[in-house]
């Protein structure tokens, strides 16, 4: 119902203040997008990357590189150099390239502007977000939207870049468009942050890896070109505990991972891990969903290490010792 007695002084107040909202999304996406590059790989086309650090470094995408060994790269000065892929991960969708005349011994390069990392651990459904690329080096492209969901997982049956179980762990989901060419771009916040990396556009909804995750792979890649994640051989889904079963854990953990399937000859088997259990630790820390297990798995010393595993079986906490094994793509 329009309010006809509404005073024309508020319409000033009302354009300046989308003007305002205006001017600061100009002003972080003008910001952000001096740290957004090009990533061109002969037989994958043009994606987007992100300066990580003054060395020269760019987090992008494994599907964009595909199995070369050097891409080109365009920063927004409009120039062209070429990079080493350091480090290509599949199973994460992550990929760490190295433009390497960075040093500055190239007077052309331009100094480099490693974008801004927030913390992506507690984001919110209704946050407002912002998606930048910059497929073709010169003018970058930026559309908006909000998370749409606080769910980490999703499963990506189809997707080529999917993990092995078929499942995209700590990500976040959101309503912002991402058009071709945005891969491998940033997803930030209202200050300008990356908050993830943006990997694919389904059923209307975004889909980025968490900064959390994508800092450490990369940080694997740089040291060892590669990822060695550990396995138990299982299949898992998330559960509420009861009540009664909750109790039984100190602190009190309201959730864990059940098991629904035991592959044979895996670490899981030789530990006497059966379908129906429900894992709550892993190595002493408490595991509500597959992203804490995955995170555990992910350590550098996970695999051959021996770990204590902690089980509901039949409402009794139970202990087994797990020794995982390393992951086979």
């Amino acid at each position: 119902m329009i309010n006809r007695n509404m005073s024309e002084k508020n319409i000033p107040y009302t354009n300046n203040a989308l003007l305002s909202l205006s001017e600061e999304i100009e002003h972080v996406a003008d910001n952000v997008s001096q740290s957004v590059v090009s990533v061109h790989s002969r037989n994958r086309g043009n994606g987007s990357g992100i300066i990580w650090n003054v060395d020269g470094y760019i987090v992008t995408c494994s599907h964009i590189v595909g199995e070369q060994d050097e891409v080109e790269v365009s920063l927004n000065n409009g120039k062209s150099y070429a990079a080493k892929v350091v480090g290509n991960d599949p199973y994460s969708d992550i990929a760490l390239l190295k433009i390497e005349d960075a040093s500055g011994k190239d007077d052309s390069i331009i100094p480099l502007k490693p974008i801004e990392i927030a913390d992506s651990e507690n984001l919110k459904a209704g946050q407002f977000v912002l998606a930048l690329a910059n497929p073709y080096g010169e003018y970058p492209s930026i559309t908006e939207g909000i998370i749409t969901s606080e769910r980490r997982s999703i499963r990506g049956a189809g997707w080529r870049w999917a993990a092995a179980a078929d499942v995209m762990d700590n990500i976040v989901i959101t309503d912002t468009r991402l058009n071709p060419g945005y891969s491998g771009g940033p997803l930030v916040n209202v200050e300008g942050k990356m908050i993830g990396l943006n990997i694919a556009y389904i059923s209307s909804r975004g889909i980025a890896i968490r900064t959390s995750k994508v800092k450490t792979i990369s940080e694997q890649l740089a040291k060892d070109g590669e990822i060695k994640i550990a396995r138990l051989g299982i299949v898992t889904a998330g559960i509420s505990l009861p009540s009664e079963v909750a109790a039984q854990l100190e602190p009190i953990q309201e959730e864990g991972l059940i098991v629904l399937s035991v592959k044979k000859d895996t670490a899981a088997k030789k530990a006497g891990l059966l379908i129906g259990d429900i894992i709550v630790k892993f190595d002493d820390q408490p595991i509500t969903n597959l992203h804490d297990l995955r995170r555990q798995l992910l350590k550098r010393d996970a695999i051959g290490k021996a770990a204590k595993l902690i089980i509901i079986r039949a409402e009794k906490k139970t202990e087994l010792v797990i020794v995982p094994e390393e992951e086979i793509a």
